[in-house]
C-alpha cells in the first residue's frame, strides 16, 4: 500500500484493504479522526489497558467534557438556585434550544423540525397519538399499520397497545413484514408490495430505520415515498441510525421520527431522546397530548388556560427538559460537529468492510454476517451469526471479555459488533479478529 493524503485514508483504506494486523495499525496510523478517541472516557480492564469498545450500539461511552459540563451545571444549581433558570450560563429556561442546530444537521431536518424531550417509547406514543388517527379517516376504514415483526420488542409493544387503546386489535390491524424464508435482512420490494395491498386501508408504516438485529439500513426515502403514494403516513424509529448513517428526513419528507440519544449520540445511560414533526404538519397540527412546556414562552408565564402552542416541533414538549440529563449530550454532539458524519460514515465502513473480509477469510465456515455487504445498507454494526449454533456461540461470546473484548449477544446465536468510529479503531477490530477466530 503506498501512502497517501489523509483526507483520502478511508476510500483508499475501502480499495485496498488487507486483512492483517500490519495494517490495522497502518489505518491508525493515518486516521485523521484519530483525535477524538482522545475526546472520550475509554474503559480499561483489571491491568489498566483500555478495551476494545464495539458495543456503542448499545451504550456510548462517555465524553471526557461531560463531567465539566454537568458540573458547570450543579454549580450554577448550587450558587444560584431557581435564578439558574434565567441567569445560569446556559439558561435553563431555554435549554432545549440548545440541541436544535445538532439535532438538525444529525437528522437532515430543519432546526424547527426536532427536539430533544422524553425517551424513546414515550415520544413514539406521544407520535402515535398525533399520527395513527382511525377515527378520523372515512368510516373508520384506514385502520391498518405496517411494521416489522422482526422489530426492537418495545416498538411492538407501543404499536400493539395504542391500537387497543384506540379501539383496535392488532391481530387484524398490525400488518407484519419479515424476511423471506431462508434470509434474514427485509426487502425493500416486499415492503412495497405489503404497502400496495394494503392501500387505502393502510393508516401508518412504522419500521426501523437501521435494524436493531441484522444492522440493515433500510431505504427511508423509498419506503416513504410508497407509503405517501397510497395516502398513508410514514414514521420511522431511529435509535440504531442517528449518528450512524446518513439520515435527511427533511427532504424524504417523513411524517415524523423518534430516537434515543444513549447509543451512537454517547448522552448516557437513560439519556434524553428527540422527535421529528415534518414543517407541514405545524400549522395544522394533528391532536395531541399537551403540556405547560409545549405552550408559547413568549405567553408561558401568563399561566393561561388555553393552551396557545410554542413553534413547531416544541409544541409537542409537555414538561420542562431534565437539565442533568440532557447535559452530557452537549459534549458529545461537539465531537460529531467537529468530525463530520461523512468521514464517520467512512470510517465505520471501511472498519466493518475490514473486520468482514478478515472474518470471511479466516473462518467462513463457522461465522457469517447477516448484516448486508453493501455499505449503501449497513452502518458500523455487523451481526455475526456463529455456526446457527446457540450453545457454541454463547460459549464464544462469554470468551470475548476476558480478552478485553466488549460486544454484545442478542438470541440464539448473534454475535453484534459495533465499532464506533468516532473512538474505535482498527487495532480494536483486530483484537476481535484474533479472538473469533
Amino acid at each position: 500500500m503506498t501512502h497517501t493524503a489523509p483526507e483520502t485514508i478511508f476510500d483508499l483504506a475501502a480499495s485496498d484493504m488487507k486483512p492483517t494486523r500490519e495494517f490495522a495499525l497502518w489505518c491508525d496510523a493515518h486516521d485523521p479522526l484519530a483525535s477524538f478517541r482522545e475526546a472520550f472516557e475509554i474503559p480499561c480492564d483489571a491491568k489498566g489497558e483500555p478495551l476494545a469498545y464495539l458495543v456503542g450500539n448499545s451504550l456510548g461511552l462517555m465524553a471526557r467534557a461531560t463531567r465539566d459540563r454537568v458540573n458547570e451545571e450543579l454549580n450554577d444549581w448550587s450558587t444560584m438556585g431557581a435564578e439558574a433558570h434565567v441567569h445560569g450560563r446556559r439558561p435553563w429556561i431555554k435549554y432545549h434550544e440548545f440541541f436544535r442546530e445538532h439535532l438538525a444537521e444529525l437528522t437532515g431536518a430543519l432546526t424547527h423540525e426536532v427536539i430533544a424531550m422524553n425517551s424513546l417509547t414515550v415520544n413514539l406514543h406521544f407520535l402515535l397519538m398525533s399520527f395513527y388517527r382511525p377515527q378520523d379517516s372515512a368510516n373508520g376504514s384506514r385502520r391498518r399499520i405496517v411494521m416489522e415483526r422482526g422489530a426492537f420488542p418495545s416498538d411492538r409493544f407501543a404499536v400493539h397497545s395504542f391500537v387497543r387503546a384506540v379501539g383496535g386489535d392488532p391481530s387484524v390491524d398490525v400488518i407484519e413484514v419479515a424476511p423471506r424464508d431462508g434470509e434474514e435482512c427485509l426487502r425493500h420490494e416486499d415492503i412495497e408490495a405489503t404497502i400496495q395491498r394494503v392501500g387505502n386501508e393502510l393508516a401508518l408504516v412504522i419500521l426501523g430505520g437501521v435494524q436493531y438485529y441484522t444492522g440493515q439500513v433500510l431505504d427511508m426515502a423509498r419506503i416513504t415515498r410508497a407509503a405517501h403514494a397510497v395516502g398513508a403516513k410514514c414514521g420511522w424509529d431511529l435509535a440504531h441510525a442517528i449518528g450512524n448513517v446518513t439520515l435527511s428526513l427533511h427532504d424524504w419528507s417523513a411524517d415524523f421520527a423518534c430516537w434515543c440519544s444513549y447509543k451512537y449520540l454517547n448522552g448516557g445511560p437513560g439519556a434524553v431522546a428527540g422527535a421529528f414533526i415534518h414543517e407541514r404538519h405545524h400549522k395544522n397540527p394533528p391532536p395531541r397530548l399537551e403540556g405547560w412546556w409545549g405552550t408559547n414562552p413568549a405567553t408561558r408565564f401568563q399561566m393561561g388556560p388555553n393552551f396557545d402552542p410554542g413553534p413547531g416541533a416544541d409544541a409537542w414538549q409537555v414538561s420542562n427538559p431534565p437539565i442533568l440529563s440532557l447535559t452530557p449530550l452537549l459534549a458529545s454532539f461537539d465531537q460529531f460537529h467537529q468530525a463530520k458524519m461523512p468521514r464517520l460514515i467512512a470510517k465505520a465502513r471501511a472498519m466493518t468492510g475490514f473486520i468482514e473480509l478478515s472474518l470471511r477469510t479466516r473462518d467462513a465456515e463457522h461465522i457469517r454476517v447477516i448484516t448486508p455487504s453493501s455499505t449503501s445498507e449497513r452502518g458500523c454494526q455487523l451481526s455475526l451469526c456463529i455456526n446457527r449454533d446457540p450453545v457454541a456461540a454463547r460459549k464464544l461470546f462469554d470468551s470475548l471479555l476476558p480478552r478485553g473484548i466488549v460486544c454484545d449477544f442478542r438470541h440464539p446465536s448473534v454475535i453484534r459488533v459495533a465499532p464506533a468510529p468516532l473512538y474505535t479503531r482498527f487495532i480494536d477490530c483486530w483484537r476481535l479478529i484474533e479472538a473469533l477466530s
